[in-house]
Formats: structure tokens, C-alpha cells, sequence
């Protein structure tokens, strides 16, 4: 496994594509006439800020769970690792990207957010599968018992 995908994994690439899906969809909203989510800016700021800090919240928990020195050397199943997979994709996929859809108010960017989902999906296979070749059987029985995004509570 090269330092920098031991480092950084499938992040950046899914960062660049989800930026740029965004540009396209800020866009595409004039264009095709997407109607606002909320008229009320108290009710929008509120979903935003709970969104966005429990997303800074599982981001911390992450990078707490997973320190840099130990990616890609060891199989860390412990701390936000033991109920995702991807617990720092998890929270820009459900917790930032959904909090910002709202703070922008329109329901294109709730598609942008939804559709992350299954493009960020293709996007780990290739850290899936490096994680797989380096850890064996101990990490196809860790992704049978979590989720990659959402978390498996039961």
C-alpha cells in the first residue's frame, strides 16, 4: 500500500468529484427552476448547525478512532470504526453534505446529496479492496459486521 493512499485513502479523489458535482448542480439550479426547501431561515440555520456539528463531531471521533500513524497498518474496528466502515466519508456524506444542502436551500443540492451516496460507493471499492489484500479474512469478517456510511446499531 503506497504512504499516500495509507494516509489519505479514496478522500481526496471523492472530494474533488463531489466539488465538482456541486458546481454542476449550482448550475443546473437556475436552469431547470429547483424550488427552495424552507422559507423559514430559522428552521434552515438550525438543521444546518446540528447537521454540521454532529458531523464535525464524527469527523474528531475519526480522526481520534483511526491516528495517522496507524492507517493502513493495522485494522482499527474500535471507536467510530466500530459502527462504519468510512466514518469520516460518513460524515461529510450524511452529516455535512446533508446540513450544507440545507443551508443552500434548494432541492437540487438535496439530489447533489443523495447522489453521493452511490458515487462515493464506486469511489472506495479501490481502498476496499487494499484494505482487503492487506488484512485478509479479518477484514471481510469486519465488513460483514458494519456499514460503510450509516451506521449498524443492531
Amino acid at each position: 500500500m503506497k504512504s499516500y493512499e495509507r494516509i489519505f485513502g479514496s478522500g481526496p479523489r471523492g472530494a474533488l468529484i463531489s466539488t465538482l458535482l456541486l458546481l454542476v448542480a449550482y448550475f443546473l439550479k437556475d436552469h431547470f427552476g429547483f424550488s427552495q426547501i424552507l422559507t423559514n431561515n430559522v428552521i434552515r440555520y438550525s438543521v444546518f448547525i446540528i447537521f454540521s456539528t454532529f458531523g464535525v463531531a464524527l469527523v474528531i471521533w475519526s480522526v481520534i478512532s483511526l491516528p495517522v500513524k496507524e492507517r493502513g497498518r493495522s485494522l482499527v474496528v474500535t471507536g467510530a470504526f466500530k459502527f462504519f466502515r468510512h466514518p469520516l466519508y460518513a460524515a461529510f456524506l450524511i452529516l455535512l453534505n446533508i446540513g450544507f444542502a440545507f443551508l443552500l436551500n434548494n432541492w437540487i443540492y438535496i439530489c447533489w446529496a443523495v447522489l453521493m451516496f452511490p458515487i462515493w460507493s464506486l469511489n472506495i471499492r479501490s481502498e476496499e479492496k487494499l484494505m482487503e489484500n492487506a488484512f485478509g479474512e479479518e477484514y471481510k469478517a469486519y465488513r460483514e459486521k458494519t456499514w460503510k456510511f450509516i451506521p449498524r446499531l443492531w
